[in-house]
């Protein structure tokens, strides 16, 4: 990608939290009118990449580039262009109108003003004529989003950061405010970067996932991390206990790592068990759910095992093939040599 396709260049960031490290990212770039997936656990540090890239804040160490400029927390250059909506939304204790409007007032943008508000309005669902008098607490919670999402639209923002923005609220909000994010791409060539646990959705509609565990990126989205305890077996392999009693060997840890990956396409799936061998694991599993990915046209298949979700890729002929459907019994195959420590 060259400087004038980027949205956002980000070099050397580290963020703390006290002494806490949250967040560690060598180089990230994000590019203009895309939509980026950001998928990962609670604790992950998806919320506050967001923060970073709403220049809410400014990251302990390194850089954060916007189009090509370095910028900083506040800074009149970015304020009106990049917008954060939150999973909580912050209301101004006014009418719906003024929390609205109260962007472009603060803009002195004020032509037109009732025109844009209704629009606004309209395009997250809601009535004019029945909520522009209406005071802030006098909203469900899904109707206090949708106005949040109205105060944010209203400016036409370059970019539209969310942070799990349909994960309280009600069906019809959700699909109101996804519609919403999408058109404004569509008709604004706004960038998108949208943090949620609501998979199908990301997969459905993102250029690009990137997945996110204890403040690491990775970019080829959602990866099976396998977190300790671990016991060592031997000088050559490690393992994992898992409650229903199966292990997954591993290879002896680098130093100063304390969890271990092992990519999608590591992972193949099966319904018969192979000859046992030192270097395989075969674990049995279900299917959880399986999700179209537009871009690929693969399946994204997540499968259980016990209490622990891996994630592999299929292409439909595998599908058809072996039969398989969530709630299907398989076998997981993966080798302990394509374990990889972070």
């Amino acid at each position: 990608m060259t400087i004038r396709e980027l949205a956002y260049h980000l070099k050397d960031i580290c963020h703390y939290y006290g002494n806490t490290k949250v967040l560690d990212i060598d180089e990230l770039k994000i590019k203009k009118r895309s939509i980026t997936a950001l998928i990962g656990p609670n604790g992950s540090g998806k919320s506050t990449l967001l923060k970073l890239l709403a220049f809410a804040q400014k990251p302990t160490q390194g850089q954060i580039l916007y189009k090509g400029r370095k910028e900083y927390p506040f800074s009149s250059g970015i304020r009106s262009k990049i917008t954060l909506l939150t999973q909580k939304p912050y209301l101004l204790k006014r009418t719906i109108f003024e929390n609205i409007a109260y962007g472009l007032k603060i803009r002195k943008d004020t032509d037109n003003l009732e025109k844009r508000v209704k629009e606004a309005l309209l395009n997250v669902g809601l009535d004019y004529e029945k909520f522009e008098n209406r005071k802030w607490h006098e909203l469900s919670g899904g109707e206090a989003q949708r106005v949040a999402m109205a105060a944010r639209l209203i400016l036409k923002p370059e970019v539209l950061l969310l942070d799990e923005p349909v994960a309280s609220v009600d069906t019809k909000s959700a699909k109101l405010i996804r519609r919403a994010s999408l058109n404004a791409r569509q008709e604004l060539g706004t960038t998108l970067v949208i943090a949620s646990h609501d998979l199908q959705w990301l997969y459905s509609i993102s250029d690009r996932q990137i997945s996110m565990f204890k403040g690491q990126l990775f970019s080829t989205g959602i990866e099976n991390i396998i977190t300790q305890p671990f016991e060592k077996q031997n000088s050559k392999t490690h393992i994992k206990r898992l409650d229903d009693g199966q292990i997954i060997k591993l290879p002896p840890p680098a130093p100063k790592t304390c969890n271990a990956i092992i990519r999608k396409k590591k992972v193949f799936i099966g319904l018969e068990q192979q000859e046992e061998s030192a270097s395989l694991n075969q674990l049995y599993g279900q299917i959880a759910s399986m999700l179209f990915e537009k871009k690929t046209g693969l399946i994204m298949t997540t499968v259980t095992v016990h209490d622990t979700s891996f994630v592999l890729r299929l292409n439909p002929d595998e599908i058809t093939n072996l039969e398989l459907h969530p709630g299907k019994k398989v076998i997981l195959k993966f080798d302990i040599h394509d374990i990889e420590w972070i």
